[in-house]
């Protein structure tokens, strides 16, 4: 899947999602750039074809790597709980996150852990 394909995959998908909106409580302190973790990756995703914000060097990524490289826990388990992922993965990454070492990095990879892009893969395309 392109990043482009996950665009029209996440468009379709609904805004509220109550286990990430509890996890962004505890971890988003400031007022953001987007409204919501939809808008997150609509934004991150749009730039994904050019350096952004980011300064990307390469423009060949696939979704998957978009997926593995999200530096926000929130964002990382909104896409799974968005897309219909069991909500005990979602419960049990939240639980996961929540007990890791601070950094947002070690947070996402205990979502990852939980949730996987072969698992958010196929949530998005049921």
């Amino acid at each position: 899947m392109t990043p482009q394909e996950l665009i029209k995959k996440i468009e379709k998908l609904p805004e509220r999602a109550p286990h990430t909106e509890a996890l962004e409580k505890l971890l988003l302190k400031k007022p953001q750039w987007y409204a919501n973790q939809k808008q997150h990756w609509l934004g991150w995703l749009r730039e994904y074809r050019n350096p952004g914000a980011y300064g990307r060097m390469r423009f060949d990524r696939d979704a998957e790597f978009a997926y593995n490289h999200c530096g926000c826990p929130p964002m990382a388990l909104w896409l799974g709980e968005a897309a219909g992922v069991d909500e005990r993965l979602v419960k049990q990454a939240r639980r996961d996150a929540v007990r890791s070492p601070d950094s947002f990095s070690s947070k996402c990879a205990s979502i990852r852990r939980n949730i996987s892009w072969g698992i958010v893969a196929v949530a998005l395309l049921t």
